[in-house]
């Protein structure tokens, strides 16, 4: 577990994050092939603590006590062994995200083991993946959009739910800067009612937005969800709190999301998202995966992004995380927004973790 201190928080409509924490995830097998996962744990601020010891003393016991074929049998073993104390304790997320940290690591590790990098394990057929600047703060969002054009991205989401007129301001702003050509999205972070969501829809349509984030509470009815989609034509797109296979095949067939997130580390890892970014396929549904953690999780997320082929976009923050950037890799830098994710094993790094240690002790 790691925590790095930020000069600059990251704001959201439900909270602001002060500090920027990982749980990374070793696994070795019996040969001694090793593979790397983390773990969701932005909020709350306890919560990189608590993940840890989740690992440390239920889950991890769980996953060295037997073995497993796959990782996809360890992912529904799990599930199934702590489903009862997911209850009993109302830990459903928290167990889940451990769980899908140790699938991340599980994918990883068996890919190395292939000599493969994981897109290539996954099926796919090329590591290249186009990328956005998201996390976009609502605070002068031109000047760290300016940065990250310079740095070579060529679409941006910004976070709104401020209120109307902020949100608008900011709007026009980047729109000043950037054209009405450059893909530009949106995130309320489930900041609104239906009826508000209703009445901001039609002052956000003439900026030509790219796709409407968790307008809704994510676990408003679909049928709210439904109605919202009838009375605008911006895309929706949700799925980081989506959660469970049955849960993402309502959602998909809601027929109300254009755009599709799901959050690897949050809920799934690999084993339990893979099926729904294929159903997603299907149905004409656009897979572009969440991510707002370390460097591990979103090199996983750029592997499966760029398995799974079609038109989705790599969500990469925009806020400083050195847990981040110590460890990206190819998607450092980008050119004209896209990035090759190459051909070493695996999600291609290894992290250092006692340079890690000493990036944290220093901040940022």
């Amino acid at each position: 577990m790691l925590r790095c201190p930020i000069a600059t928080p990251v704001r959201t409509s439900f909270g602001t994050m002060h500090d920027r924490p990982a749980v990374f995830v070793r696994v070795e097998d019996a040969d001694g092939s090793v593979g790397w996962g983390e773990i969701w744990c932005n909020f709350p601020s306890c919560g990189a603590e608590h993940r840890a010891r989740l690992l440390e003393t239920v889950l991890a016991p769980l996953a060295t006590s037997r073995a497993f074929t796959g990782p996809a049998e360890a992912f529904e073993w799990l599930s199934a062994r702590t489903a009862v104390l997911a209850i009993q304790s109302g830990e459903y997320g928290p167990i889940a995200q451990v769980i899908a940290g140790i699938d991340l690591a599980l994918w990883d590790l068996c890919a190395r083991r292939a000599a493969q990098p994981l897109w290539r394990y996954l099926g796919g057929s090329s590591g290249e993946v186009v990328a956005y600047a998201s996390g976009i703060n609502p605070d002068r969002p031109q000047d760290i959009v300016a940065a990250k054009r310079d740095e070579g991205y060529r679409a941006f989401k910004l976070k709104i739910g401020f209120g109307k007129e902020r949100d608008l301001e900011n709007l026009r702003a980047l729109r000043a800067l950037l054209g009405p050509a450059t893909p530009l999205m949106v995130d309320a972070n489930q900041g609104w009612t239906l009826d508000e969501a209703r009445a901001m829809a039609p002052s956000l349509a003439e900026f030509d937005l790219g796709w409407l984030e968790e307008p809704l509470r994510a676990d408003r009815p679909w049928r709210e969800w439904r109605e919202l989609a009838r009375e605008t034509r911006i895309p929706l797109a949700a799925g980081e709190n989506v959660v469970g296979h049955e849960a993402f095949e309502i959602a998909i067939d809601s027929r109300t999301l254009s755009v599709l997130q799901p959050d690897l580390a949050k809920w799934g890892g690999i084993s339990g998202c893979w099926p729904a970014v294929q159903r997603a396929h299907a149905a004409g549904v656009r897979y572009c995966p969440h991510y707002l953690g370390g460097g591990v999780g979103l090199l996983a997320s750029a592997h499966v992004l760029a398995a799974a082929g079609g038109d989705g976009i790599l969500e990469i923050d925009a806020n400083p995380n050195p847990l981040r950037t110590e460890l990206m890799g190819p998607l450092l830098r980008l050119r004209e927004g896209r990035a090759s994710l190459g051909d070493a094993p695996g999600i291609g790094i290894t992290p250092d973790l006692k340079r890690l240690a000493e990036v944290c002790a220093r901040g940022s």
